[in-house]
């Protein structure tokens, strides 16, 4: 009997390292989506080398957001919109609906990225190619432990992602040594593209995906913050990873004087490192990215519904299959609703400094976290991230504005 015991402790701590990496990669591929490729391209041609600047500063500021957001969850053993609703009776309902409307609005874009991805890799109509993408993301969640399911696909994707965007890097040939001195010695500074790749990797939705997954789990206390921290870290080290592998593969291209193609970017960068392979493995990476965002969206996006109604709870699959069906079906009919996506990112510059102000907030709150003491550093990391994501959105949404009566 013992034997069997022993052999179900070894099954469990399997499963729940499964689950620990499936949250890292989770989050980390939800914010490698075909947004974050042209983000990345354009603001690498833009400033060159000084990019590395911007990669730095991001990096720490994702880890000040991240790191907080996946301690209160796990802690508190809540869902981001409990914990809202404790901090402020109702703001956890203002911040679901900012999250749910954010996400379905941006999944549009998913979708249509894995669209494109199709079309570039295998000359599928785009229209094909996403219908078949979501088909692919839904069997996921009618797998009957469709939580292993996705743990094991992001792991994998986010693997084949990394290996793709690194061999393009490799043949770029990148001036490695002028990208790492500007890093911290840059020739131009840019706030706006340090917020813009800070809201592109942890706003919205993307805040919450690993903690709440980790909540599916079952991974939750003080006990296991030791373990949370390092998946968070790993994580941001992935989704990091990616960012420089990418920046330094456009840096290689773009030092050499090509211009990149105003429409796609990130297409060019490919084609002109490795030729038609290049191009190919663009469709490719697109299509991957494009797919991860889409398990990422809906599963988070839906996250924030369960425990509102007892409907979004049993049915919870369903609902996540509804929000990619949706989805599909409005790129499919009307493309992908440019003003819809234009509105949603004025919106998704709102919503991290709403949510991870409450987090913050309920970090120091014994009713919420009980006797765990939150460090004062990670505080005043949230604090700055906060402060500085509220100045942009609220300015972004004002210029915005006017382009919409």
């Amino acid at each position: 009997m013992s034997k069997e015991n022993s052999l179900l402790s070894v099954k469990d701590q399997r499963a729940r390292r499964r689950s620990l990496m499936g949250a890292a990669f989770l989050m980390a591929t939800s914010a490698v989506g075909p947004g974050f490729l042209t983000q990345t391209a354009v603001f690498t041609e833009t400033l060159l080398a000084s990019f590395g600047f911007v990669i730095l500063a991001s990096i720490i500021l994702d880890f000040g957001a991240q790191m907080n957001v996946w301690r209160i969850i796990t802690v508190s053993g809540k869902p981001g919109q409990d914990i809202a609703n404790e901090v402020l009776p109702g703001l956890g309902y203002v911040v679901a609906i900012f999250i749910v409307i954010g996400g379905l609005a941006f999944n549009i874009g998913n979708i249509g990225g894995t669209g494109l991805g199709a079309n570039v890799f295998l000359g599928l109509d785009p229209k094909i190619g996403a219908i078949i993408s979501a088909a692919f993301a839904i069997f996921i969640f009618l797998s009957k432990e469709a939580g292993a399911a996705m743990d094991r696909i992001v792991n994998i994707l986010g693997a084949i992602l990394i290996l793709l965007i690194g061999y393009v890097m490799f043949v770029s040939q990148p001036p490695v040594g002028d990208a790492i001195y500007r890093s911290f010695v840059p020739l131009e500074l840019d706030v706006y593209a340090i917020i813009t790749i800070v809201g592109g990797t942890v706003g919205g939705y993307i805040t919450f995906s690993g903690g709440h997954r980790l909540l599916d789990a079952g991974i939750t206390g003080k006990d296991s913050i030791s373990e949370v921290n390092r998946t968070s870290v790993f994580g941001i080290g992935v989704a990091s990873l990616v960012r420089v592998l990418l920046f330094l593969a456009v840096l290689g291209v773009v030092s050499q004087g090509v211009a990149l193609d105003p429409s796609n970017p990130a297409a060019t960068v490919f084609q002109h490192a490795a030729g038609e392979i290049g191009y190919r493995l663009f469709g490719v990476v697109l299509l991957v990215a494009g797919i991860t965002s889409v398990i990422g969206a809906a599963y988070t996006s839906v996250s924030f519904l369960r425990s509102f109604h007892r409907i979004f709870e049993d049915y919870y699959k369903y609902w996540i299959i509804a929000f990619i069906i949706f989805s599909t079906g409005v790129f499919v009919v009307i493309g992908e609703a440019a003003t819809l996506l234009v509105v949603a990112g004025a919106v998704n510059g709102l919503i991290l400094p709403l949510t991870l102000g409450s987090m913050l907030l309920a970090a120091h709150n014994k009713k919420i976290i009980g006797d765990y003491k939150h460090p004062i550093w990670l505080t005043i990391f949230g604090a700055i991230v906060v402060i500085l994501t509220a100045v942009l959105g609220v300015r972004t949404l004002f210029q915005m504005i006017p382009q919409l009566f």
